[in-house]
């Protein structure tokens, strides 16, 4: 009997416990639920008025405004010779000059001959006053004096021949000429390149084929040349859709004041399609779920989550075209770890993000 006594009182001891405990982690749970959860440290930004630029991008070659490759006309031994390689020349500039005794000597006796055909024409017309001279003898005489001034012409020609002149300013190739050397006639002698403006053909898709107009500013970048634009515009616009890679062949002129920049040469193009002032702010302010896009507004020190309209996309900045105002401090660090309506503490920090002003691209 006494046996079943301690058995009994160890159920009641076992329950009293268990009771006490349940009350105590009650007690614990509620004082818990009742300290509230400290505001989050975040960092603002105002949204800014920018210029933003919508751009499409493509790659393209380069080719001079003007290009030529200087032959010679006749066969001779050069005597004259200006085509050091890189030296810019003006129009008109004697670049080769080639033995032309010959051609002078033959001119001199061209225009003898044309001198006395003039005098006997002219003997023949007062003779032909008196009727001493037949009239067929007058005309026979009148087409000499053609065909000598004829002739004369042909003889002056074949003499220019024997010296090539720049036909536009421009910078000489290479070449390997030297002076006393005989050419041929036929011979390429050099290049010349006009290059203080240059053409680059590149392409843009037929998709901004409504987006795109001569006259639009083109800036043009070279792996040669890290960190220098070379601005142009847009001057040509091709006829046919390529229907291979659905793209428009277009042409813009380059500005190359310096000469850095040659015929053949590789070169990415970013042409601007429109320009605008809008309302811009840090792209990592910007939360995605879904298909929905917001941010989070520091409002009397709370977050308020704010749906936003985006625009254009530029490295580290992005265009909002709905949604906020000028005066609505965006969060841009620690929205991640907040929800809306839950309380922040703002802190000053210059650095939270790093500054970028770029334009929007749309790849080709």
């Amino acid at each position: 009997m006494w046996k079943q006594w301690l058995v009994a009182l160890g159920l009641v001891v076992v329950s009293g416990g268990a009771a006490v405990g349940y009350l105590s982690l009650a007690d614990s749970e509620q004082a818990g639920s009742g300290r509230e959860r400290p505001p989050s440290a975040v960092n603002t930004r105002l949204p800014e008025r920018d210029t933003v630029r919508d751009v499409v991008k493509s790659v393209g070659n380069l080719e001079a405004l003007n290009s030529v490759e200087l032959t010679s006309e006749v066969s001779g031994r050069v005597v004259s010779l200006q085509l050091q390689s890189g030296t810019r020349v003006d129009q008109g500039a004697v670049l080769l000059q080639l033995d032309d005794r010959q051609a002078r000597a033959d001119l001199e006796v061209i225009e003898s001959q044309l001198a006395d055909a003039r005098r006997q024409f002219q003997r023949a017309q007062q003779l032909r006053s008196n009727s001493s001279v037949s009239q067929a003898e007058v005309d026979a005489l009148r087409t000499a004096v053609s065909v000598a001034q004829a002739q004369r012409e042909a003889a002056r020609v074949r003499l220019e021949n024997h010296r090539i002149e720049a036909p536009f300013a421009g910078v000489i190739g290479l070449s390997d000429l030297d002076v006393g050397a005989y050419v041929s006639a036929g011979t390429p002698v050099a290049t010349l390149d006009a290059t203080e403006r240059m053409e680059l053909n590149f392409a843009i898709p037929e998709r901004f084929l409504g987006d795109i107009s001569l006259g639009q500013t083109v800036v043009g970048l070279s792996p040669a040349y890290p960190g220098n634009r070379f601005t142009g515009e847009l001057v040509e616009l091709g006829t046919r859709i390529n229907p291979l890679s659905r793209t428009l062949p277009v042409r813009a002129m380059i500005n190359n004041p310096d000469g850095k920049l040659l015929p053949g040469q590789f070169m990415s193009a970013t042409l601007t399609l429109r320009e605008r002032v809008a309302v811009v702010i840090p792209e990592q302010a910007v939360m995605i779920r879904g298909d929905e896009q917001y941010v989070f507004v520091a409002e009397d020190g709370v977050a308020r989550r704010t749906p936003v309209t985006l625009g254009s996309r530029m490295p580290g900045r992005v265009e909002v075209s709905e949604g906020l105002t000028l005066e609505d401090a965006v969060i841009v660090t620690g929205q991640d770890r907040i929800s809306n309506g839950d309380r922040i503490r703002v802190q000053d920090a210059e650095n939270a993000i790093p500054e970028n002003r770029f334009v929007q691209s749309m790849e080709s």
